[in-house]
């Protein structure tokens, strides 16, 4: 059963020094991919009364994989002090094939933990499934004491046929797989947006995506941002009481 009960005020007066961390790719990073676009956690604000810094750590082209080799997701949990945020979300660049040629980032087929053999930029490696990555780097999180936020991909624009369409991917399923395997909250953004993206209609969402079909505008990641905040405060996470963005109207999923 769908409610609006989201709308309601979430409010927070804590005064404990807290950090969330934004992990993804170029749909989340500062400056999206360039050419007029913009990522979506730099829209997203602490609540007043908080006292709540946020780090938008999110790169540009990077994969589950890829974040996990250059070793970002450990520089997070560096950082981490008992308290903080880590949300995580990838997906859009997970996708591909390891063979004949390995883009670095292409995952190992599966949702558990079977692996796969690979050679990339000359060295020999491991690649883990989507599932792995995320569980290995939300435990990786919860040891140092901190609280994850596992997030499905943003979608494409699902207008681009000219009719509505949003199918999401498998990238979207894995996400909650791995949620669910290390008991942290989930929030089905790619959902959340479709949702907002359908009421919006065709011109106002095709708007919103300048470059590309995947990269939304400034104005764009405002709305995205707003959905999956939504989608925090339809899902009961604690999160919600640290953070706004955009009200997006709408019902809960």
């Amino acid at each position: 059963m769908k409610t609006s009960l989201w709308t309601l005020p979430i409010l927070s007066t804590t005064t404990l020094a807290t950090t969330i961390y934004f992990a993804g790719d170029s749909t989340m990073a500062p400056g999206g991919t360039g050419s007029g676009t913009a990522g979506w956690a730099d829209y997203i604000t602490p609540n007043p009364n908080t006292n709540i810094t946020i780090k938008n750590v999110a790169i540009g082209g990077r994969s589950a994989r890829s974040y996990t080799r250059e070793n970002r997701f450990a520089s997070i949990a560096s950082a981490l002090e008992s308290g903080d945020y880590v949300v995580i979300e990838f997906g859009h660049n997970d996708g591909g094939s390891l063979t004949p040629t390995d883009n670095g980032r292409t995952d190992c087929p599966g949702t558990g933990s079977e692996t796969c053999s690979t050679v990339y930029d000359g060295e020999p490696e491991t690649v883990l499934t989507f599932p792995a990555y995320l569980e290995n780097a939300s435990r990786m999180f919860l040891e140092k004491g901190a609280k994850v936020v596992i997030s499905s991909q943003t979608p494409n624009n699902p207008w681009e046929t000219g009719e509505f369409e949003y199918t999401p991917s498998r990238f979207v399923g894995y996400a909650q797989l791995a949620a669910e395997a290390v008991g942290v909250d989930y929030v089905d953004h790619g959902a959340y947006v479709a949702d907002v993206f359908k009421e919006l209609g065709k011109d106002a969402v095709d708007a919103f995506f300048p470059f590309d079909h995947t990269h939304t505008s400034p104005e764009g990641a405002e709305v995205v941002a707003g959905a999956f905040v939504k989608g925090l405060v339809c899902g009961g996470a604690e999160l919600a009481g640290l953070v706004s963005g955009k009200d997006v109207g709408g019902d809960c999923l």
